[in-house]
């Protein structure tokens, strides 16, 4: 692997960032880019920590890595606070796809909870066509540079409040009209998905796919109320589905593990996991396994077969994209060209597309790594 001048990865050969890519777990609000930030809080009189792009990118990467998901929320409230206009909205949005746009990807799931933005006077469904419009402008301005991409809102309610069914009911209104599917989010521990039964209940009869937060800030209850309670078909990181597995014997590269019933169901059921390498450090989701990348359970799970894909949580407070998270795998557990591949295919498989849109996207990620 070698880096060149523009900081683009190669990897036998090949331009990492050139690779069709599909990116499933990614905020809005924690996708800003810095000078944005700046420019718009500039225009509302917000006061910033630092004036200067780079300074206030390397502001959030600092604060976020705090070991701890409550203090990683918290460097939000800046974002957010210039997100509570149409405009802003619109324009947030459309930098998110074209940024993503530039790092090779080809699909895109974008997640936000549009109850965080209303302090303007916009409605809920004002602040999801806002969102909308920006994705459409983005993916044509991506189209007319050359790179084709299409991006699907994820709706997420906050789960230490009460518009949950509010915000499902909102989802399954815009299903068709960008919105793809449903989230929870927000501080995890002590907030289980059960207590958001009305909204996914509303969600199964209404056959609208579900992702949730799970197994990033708690362990195993959380992951099975997610897929008890909350029906996801797929796992918001996941990564402490760990703990359900036991490692009776490692020599080298061979490993013997002992499988819990839900450790197993995930695995067999191939429930996608959401993992994110650089985010799941900076909140403490590995601190079981120690405090680099290299202790992230990323490679056992998929060595065990576990259907993991990579993505990037929130680009601007891990000063990431999705090229520099699979570069980091590459370089942590030697991964080549196959590796990264099956992680797109797994990723495309995930999609909350249809059958037919997920095999198209199957059938580009087998051409662009066709080197």
């Amino acid at each position: 692997m070698s880096i060149d001048a523009n900081g683009d990865v190669t990897i036998q050969g090949v331009s990492l960032r050139s690779l069709p890519k599909v990116s499933l777990h990614d905020h809005l609000d924690g996708a800003v880019r810095p000078a944005t930030i700046i420019e718009l809080a500039d225009a509302i009189g917000l006061e910033l920590p630092e004036s200067k792009p780079g300074a206030l990118g390397k502001w959030f990467a600092t604060k976020s890595d705090s070991g701890s998901l409550v203090e990683y929320l918290k460097t939000f409230d800046l974002t957010t606070a210039v997100m509570q206009t149409q405009e802003g909205l619109t324009r947030i949005a459309r930098e998110f796809v074209q940024d993503l746009a530039k790092d090779g990807v080809i699909y895109g799931e974008v997640r936000w909870a549009p109850e965080q933005h209303l302090t303007g006077g916009l409605t809920l469904e004002q602040t999801v066509e806002a969102v909308q419009q920006g994705i459409e402008e983005g993916e044509d301005a991506a189209d007319r540079a050359g790179h084709s991409i299409r991006v699907g809102q994820l709706l997420s309610a906050l789960r230490h409040t009460d518009r949950s069914r509010d915000i499902a009911e909102l989802a399954v209104d815009f299903r068709g009209r960008g919105v793809v599917g449903f989230d929870i989010a927000g501080p995890e521990d002590g907030f289980p998905a059960s207590d958001h039964r009305a909204a996914f209940d509303h969600l199964a009869e209404n056959f609208f796919p579900v992702t949730v937060h799970a197994g990033e800030a708690a362990g195993v209850a959380s992951i099975r109320s997610a897929l008890l309670d909350g029906r996801a078909l797929r796992l918001g990181h996941g990564v402490r589905i760990a703990e359900d597995l036991q490692v009776i014997t490692q020599e080298g590269d061979e490993v013997q593990v002992q499988f819990g019933d839900l450790a197993r169901w995930v695995r067999d059921r191939e429930i996608p996991l959401e993992l994110s390498p650089s985010s799941n450090l900076q909140t403490g989701a590995i601190a079981a396994w120690g405090n680099t990348l290299a202790d992230h359970p990323f490679d056992l799970l998929y060595q065990l077969g576990f259907a993991v894909t990579v993505n990037v949580d929130n680009r601007t407070m891990s000063a990431t994209s999705l090229t520099r998270e699979l570069s980091l795998l590459v370089e942590t557990f030697e991964y080549d060209l196959d590796d990264l591949e099956t992680f797109q295919f797994n990723a495309a498989a995930a999609a909350f597309l249809p059958v037919e849109e997920r095999e198209e996207l199957v059938e580009m990620i087998a051409e662009g790594f066709d080197i």
